[in-house]
């Protein structure tokens, strides 16, 4: 297969796009350009020229990932996943997520932390935590560590009780609507009892200061 173009890319520095005689075109790299000797009026022959397709797929899927990983933080797996969408090779996804690890750019356990505590700051339990965890597709064995960084349960649940309170939780219609929504956060049964029993105790001690 000839080289009948080669020139660089006008939206991309450090490109450059390859049209062959069929009228493929390749985007490459200048690494690749030096690498492989490229050079208009080439002949590559089937074994090069696969050779360098899968080179510049692979580029390109490294070039996708740097860029959508520069605008947000995104797990190891989301982002394979989103390349994969994007129509790039699951291979080649998961070898430019693997890059991006191995440099630092994607660190799970960076990310699973800042989503930890970005839920606890929103007032949202472990359960709910671990849902995101998982949703995002970041491994089980960070979750743990990663747990470490909510707050007390027992200080968010006193604080969204008073929040969402309406009246008195000795109706037990009341108390449930609290507990339901208490528990959709993401936190256990024991400690949204607890803190309802917290709750009616500052409810009493508020009554008894009233009739003193």
């Amino acid at each position: 297969m000839r080289i009948d173009e080669l020139k660089p890319s006008a939206r991309k520095k450090g490109r450059f796009l390859v049209k062959l005689e069929n009228g493929d075109v390749l985007r490459v790299t200048e690494e690749e350009l030096l690498h492989f000797g490229l050079r208009a009026g080439m002949e590559l022959d089937e074994e090069a020229l696969e050779t360098l397709r899968s080179s510049a797929r692979s580029s390109a899927a490294r070039a996708t990932a740097a860029n959508i990983i520069g605008s947000r933080a995104l797990s190891k797996q989301e982002l394979t996943r989103r390349l994969v969408k994007k129509g790039n090779d699951a291979s080649d996804a998961q070898a430019a997520a693997d890059w991006l690890e191995d440099i630092g750019a994607v660190n799970d356990v960076q990310y699973a932390a800042a989503l930890a505590r970005h839920y606890g700051d929103r007032g949202y339990g472990p359960a709910r935590v671990r849902e995101e965890l998982r949703r995002r597709g970041v491994d089980r064995e960070l979750w743990d560590e990663a747990l470490e960084e909510l707050p007390e349960a027992a200080e968010v649940l006193d604080r969204l009780i008073q929040k969402k309170c309406r009246g008195d939780l000795s109706d037990p219609r009341e108390k449930k609507r609290v507990s339901d929504a208490l528990l959709r956060r993401g936190f256990s049964w024991s400690d949204v009892k607890a803190a309802i029993g917290r709750y009616a105790e500052i409810g009493e001690d508020d009554e008894r200061s009233e009739v003193l």
